[in-house]
């Protein structure tokens, strides 16, 4: 077998909190899995900064040091860890196939699906630049941080009237802006949000820059009607305008919600036998890092007992 070609029981996609975590529970099950990590190791964690609420951290830990952690233990288990990213997969006989980009092959008995779901952005410089310095995609992660402080959220939809009404826990003022003059949430979340004297609206307008040196100060926004620029002070950006599943190298060769995340049986079980999807490459509701580790827990058990009644 060469370094470019492997034949493994277990393969799993992804490297984020389900990926290591499956991982792990493959390895211990003398699995011998093979971890592929994609180019950026870690996953969604990677731009996180304090991470309050994973178990086992009585102080905060930073979303990078907890995925190096995972890391590291994966590495202790002898986990074949590949930063590469696959690209194509042949779910059409066991065992599968998978192809990365940088031509690495890979035959797999059993695979896990964990490649996440990345949050719709605003793509503007300063939101990169503050990204985790007041600037977040997930109020359940950060809004402990903006107790008594003033914030934004972007979007008009579900998420991000659920995302609202959350930080309103929190913060003292919470300000949606949307880019039109109607929500699209649903009726119960609009009246919600609506009701909550802690948030107020403001219609038909979109973020040009974030503002702030090191951390959030404020935000300068556009009329999309007029063209006209306010700034406005705040605290805090949560941007609340959509997830996007990595599912696209699969080719709808399992089963996929009409949004493309991977639809499973409640045991993280696929429409395909053998394959398996963790996190949130199939968890539309939750995304955290403890219930994505929890599902990749559960994969592994599911894959470890799929192989038992295969061999």
């Amino acid at each position: 077998m060469s370094d470019k070609s492997f034949a493994k029981k277990a393969v799993i996609i992804g490297s984020g909190s389900a990926g290591y975590t499956a991982a792990i529970y493959a390895a211990r099950a003398n699995l011998d899995p093979l971890l592929f990590g994609g180019v950026s190791m870690g996953g969604q964690l990677m731009i996180t900064s304090d991470v309050e609420n994973f178990p086992g951290f009585p102080e905060p830990v930073l979303g990078p040091e907890l995925m190096e952690r995972m890391q590291k233990q994966c590495e202790r288990l002898n986990v074949t860890i590949i930063p590469e990213l696959v690209e194509e997969v042949d779910l059409s006989k066991r065992p599968f196939k998978l192809r990365t980009t940088e031509g690495k092959e890979a035959t797999a008995d059993s695979l896990i699906i964990a490649t996440g779901a990345n949050a719709k952005l605003l793509n503007i410089e300063s939101e990169k630049r503050l990204m985790g310095h007041g600037v977040s995609a997930c109020a359940t992660c950060d809004g402990f941080f903006f107790k008594g402080k003033e914030v934004l959220v972007v979007g008009g939809g579900d998420t991000a009237m659920e995302e609202a009404t959350f930080l309103t826990k929190f913060a003292t003022k919470v300000t949606v802006i949307h880019r039109r003059d109607t929500l699209r949430a649903s009726m119960i979340m609009q009246d919600r949000a609506k009701k909550n004297p802690k948030i107020s609206f403001i219609w038909d307008s979109a973020i040009a820059e974030i503002l702030g040196n090191g951390h959030v100060e404020g935000a300068k926004l556009k009329n999309l009607k007029t063209n006209q620029t306010t700034d406005v002070k705040c605290d805090g950006v949560f941007v609340a305008i959509g997830h996007n599943p990595t599912t696209g190298f699969l080719k709808e060769q399992v089963k996929l919600d009409p949004e493309g995340y991977i639809v499973t049986d409640g045991r993280t079980r696929t429409s395909v036998k053998g394959v398996f999807a963790a996190g949130d490459v199939m968890d539309t509701r939750y995304r955290q890092a403890v219930t994505a580790a929890g599902t990749g827990c559960m994969a592994a058990l599911e894959a470890e007992r799929y192989l038992a009644g295969h061999e």
